[in-house]
């Protein structure tokens, strides 16, 4: 959430912003309001001073004129009136301020769409594996690994069932990204619900703007989480933080649920997209001036899985146009498929700023006499599942079939092929 004093005071800077995302957000609108409210607001405090001073007029006098009485009751029927309009006001402010994304960082490159995102680097070459590599739906379902056929029929379209030594291998990944995490990386295990309520989503980022995106349960108004980031987010939600509490690292595993609606395509074959799946989530709270470098050493935590699998990758910087909503500067990890051809995202680290400390009202005091501030928040997956399982199966494959397991997972999987 922007600060409405940026907003009021440097609409400049917000404009720009949205013209360099390509999108449309209510700015004038916002601004009509917030002078509106200024305006009502004065008013408001005009006949509050005008009713202390009847007040002190008829304490002083012992009696009660019905002049006097009469005008009171009219100031207070008008401030009661101002009141309600201020609430009014104050509600539609606060509902489209929620719905204008955070300020871009200058160093976020420019662009139009996707295809803008600027290459960082290439961690892992692609290698030849000297024959025509299969997709993973092939390679799972001759394996009796991965069954399309039970997930549709148990809950339908863009579900599946991991079977033997899939269930295994997934389970070995999410343990091995978790304890490297831990015990190298210096993050603290949270296991958050999978539930959580309305203002957990608004303090997020993801409500009102992406609720089409997600799953509720509209009786009892939880809201199933589409990444581990908003209970994250939320676990100091109203809270200020003592000093010395900074910075904060929490990693967290969880299911996720995201509606998927797509054309048809390549993109609807095998398990790259579902309304469900599994990812390992980095987390930090930190203070304003770090969070740049606290970005650049996620997006290594998450190299980290990348290499110690074994696995291609490249990482790409987001363009303006590509970029996420709560987020000022997000970096992207992809993994080459060789049997899919093409790459996937496995993670994106971004820094969004003081944006989602705002919404969340998480604060922190820098000193014993400082006054406080809003931290800054950084997520990036670490890494999502079930791409980096894809990846393993159309690179680790055998000329045979078989699937020769990641050294790194082998003592989780008790194993070293899938055959």
């Amino acid at each position: 959430m922007l600060d409405l004093k940026l907003i009021r005071e440097k609409p400049e800077v917000v404009r720009e912003s949205l013209a360099r995302r390509r999108e449309f957000a209510p700015l004038d609108e916002i601004l009509a309001l917030d002078e509106s409210r200024r305006k009502v607001l004065a008013e408001t405090e005009a006949f509050r001073a005008r009713r202390n001073e009847v007040s002190k007029q008829i304490g002083k006098s012992g009696q009660k004129p019905r002049e006097l009485i009469a005008e009171m009751r009219s100031v207070g029927d008008s401030i009661k009136s101002l009141e309600e309009e201020i609430s009014s006001i104050e509600s539609q402010l606060t509902d489209l301020t929620l719905r204008i994304p955070n300020i871009l960082d200058p160093s976020v490159p420019d662009g139009e769409d996707a295809s803008d995102n600027k290459l960082v680097r290439v961690g892992l070459d692609p290698r030849d594996l000297g024959f025509t590599p299969k997709p993973h739906w092939e390679l799972g379902e001759a394996l009796g690994i991965i069954d399309f056929e039970r997930g549709v029929k148990i809950s339908g379209s863009r579900f599946y069932l991991l079977k033997g030594m899939g269930a295994r291998l997934q389970r070995a990944l999410i343990h091995f990204m978790l304890e490297l995490h831990i015990c190298e990386h210096g993050y603290r295990e949270i296991y958050p619900p999978f539930m959580v309520k309305k203002e957990c989503m608004v303090g997020s980022g993801n409500l009102p703007k992406f609720a089409d995106n997600l799953y509720h349960d509209a009786e009892e108004d939880f809201w199933f989480v589409p990444t581990a980031e908003v209970p994250l987010t939320n676990l100091h939600r109203d809270e200020i933080l003592e000093p010395g509490t900074l910075p904060l690292y929490y990693v967290a595993f969880t299911a996720c649920f995201r509606r998927e609606k797509m054309a048809a395509g390549k993109d609807t074959r095998g398990m790259k997209r579902g309304h469900q799946f599994d990812k390992v989530e980095m987390y930090k709270f930190v203070t304003p001036e770090t969070s740049d470098g606290e970005l650049e050493k996620m997006v290594d935590n998450a190299e980290d899985v990348c290499r110690r699998l074994g696995l291609p990758y490249r990482v790409i910087q987001l363009c303006s146009a590509d970029i996420g909503f709560a987020s000022k500067k997000s970096y992207d990890l992809e993994m080459w498929a060789p049997g899919s051809d093409e790459w996937l995202e496995v993670s994106s680290c971004s820094n969004c700023g003081d944006f989602q400390a705002r919404r969340a009202n998480v604060r922190y005091r820098p000193s014993a006499d400082a006054k406080v501030q809003f931290p800054h928040t950084l997520n990036g997956s670490g890494l999502a599942l079930p791409r980096v399982f894809i990846a393993i199966l159309e690179n680790y494959q055998q000329a045979d079939g078989s699937i020769v397991i990641p050294e790194v997972l082998r003592p989780f999987m008790k194993a070293e092929v899938i055959a």
